[in-house]
């Protein structure tokens, strides 16, 4: 699956679970602070342009080939790795459905003139000093969550199908 179909189903079952509050706008909630979508962000990704977006030189790290330049030749298999982290597709869903201008500008440029994997790698460099501390705790988080999941299962006891402790 490519990454623009996984946003897009992200961003729909993102735009499904909101719930408007009283007033009928749909409020921040812990998930904005947990992804880093602040205010100071969204004034951030205000600022871009196709321009940004086009003048930006990101180079391949490992063949050096400018994005807006590379051949169509290149096989998904080798652009696997290269897909956003499960935390910055969340983040790309939800800084999508707070900033329009960022959406529009993603509609303009992809896939046009860029690439949907390079219009995020690009993004996520130009928002790197505000996103970072995010990403950073979200890692720390899981792993945390996988450590403790772990010693859940090797401290609970073995189980026989009749539901008594496992005999040796």
């Amino acid at each position: 699956m490519n990454i623009a179909s996984r946003i897009r189903r992200s961003f729909f079952r993102e735009e499904k679970r909101k719930l408007p509050n009283v007033n009928g706008s749909s409020s921040r909630n812990e998930d904005d602070d947990l992804l880093g979508v602040t205010d100071e962000l969204i004034d951030h990704v205000r600022s871009f342009t196709i321009d940004t977006f086009k003048n930006f030189s990101l180079y391949d790290e490992e063949a050096c080939v400018n994005p807006l330049e590379e051949d169509e030749e290149v096989s998904s298999s080798e652009n696997v790795k290269k897909d956003l982290s499960d935390w910055q597709e969340r983040h790309a869903v939800l800084v999508l459905s707070k900033s329009k201008e960022l959406s529009q500008l993603r509609f303009k440029l992809c896939p046009r003139l860029l690439k949907e994997d390079h219009f995020w790698k690009i993004y996520f460099k130009l928002v790197r000093n505000l996103v970072a501390k995010y990403e950073v705790q979200a890692i720390q988080q899981a792993i945390i969550k996988g450590v403790y999941e772990v010693e859940m299962s090797e401290t609970r006891p073995n189980l026989t199908s009749t539901g008594g402790p496992a005999t040796l």
